[in-house]
């Protein structure tokens, strides 16, 4: 296991680089976003998403969401009306996953199945980085139904295994996921304020 050192405010591009790389790979990386540390692999590959779960101790029917570099890129993996795309663009980047139809060309292994899929894009340069050739998995990193820890050491020894790649920034501020928000019905409604 890596574990590189970086400021989330002065993001190094060769740390960037190198974890893009791993992701390539099929490896998976512990990387910071605007609200809690996440578990990325790349989503087209199955080997990797299925680590991510494992990792986590999740069931496979339980659901990752997608990050993508921008908000732009949702269409690479959701479909979205015009208002939903207008609700979406008043909160991203930012602290929230929203629901979406998802597109075929999104591996049943990261929906469990499911035809919706939760997509994100944090107001986090290194995690949109890290997303920038390839949507990778966005899900904290921590222990499904367990607490979440703000520090990288914390988190590996919850997690009691290893990943591939740490992107250290320190300790992070926020102690609380996401909000999601299911765009899919008649009205958005809140799933996890």
């Amino acid at each position: 296991m890596k574990v590189l050192k970086t400021s989330i405010d002065e993001v190094d591009g060769d740390v960037i680089s190198q974890a893009i790389n791993v992701l390539a790979d099929g490896g998976v990386v512990l990387y910071p976003t605007d609200t809690v540390y996440g578990l990325g692999a790349n989503i087209f590959d199955n080997n990797a998403v299925r680590r991510v779960f494992d990792i986590k101790h999740r069931s496979y029917l339980k659901p990752l969401s997608i990050l993508v570099s921008d908000v732009g890129a949702i269409d690479l993996v959701a479909k979205a009306s015009l208002s939903q795309k207008k609700t979406i663009s008043e909160h991203l980047p930012g602290p929230y996953t929203f629901i979406l139809k998802k597109r075929k060309i999104v591996p049943r292994s990261v929906t469990g199945g499911l035809s919706n899929v939760g997509v994100r894009v944090p107001d986090c340069e290194i995690a949109c980085r890290l997303a920038g050739i390839f949507p990778i998995t966005t899900t904290s990193a921590n222990l499904s139904d367990d607490e979440m820890m703000s520090r990288p050491t914390e988190i590996l020894e919850q997690l009691d295994c290893e990943v591939d790649l740490v992107i250290d920034v320190g300790e992070l501020k926020s102690k609380s996921a996401s909000s999601i928000i299911d765009l899919t019905g008649f009205k958005p409604k809140i799933i996890r304020d």
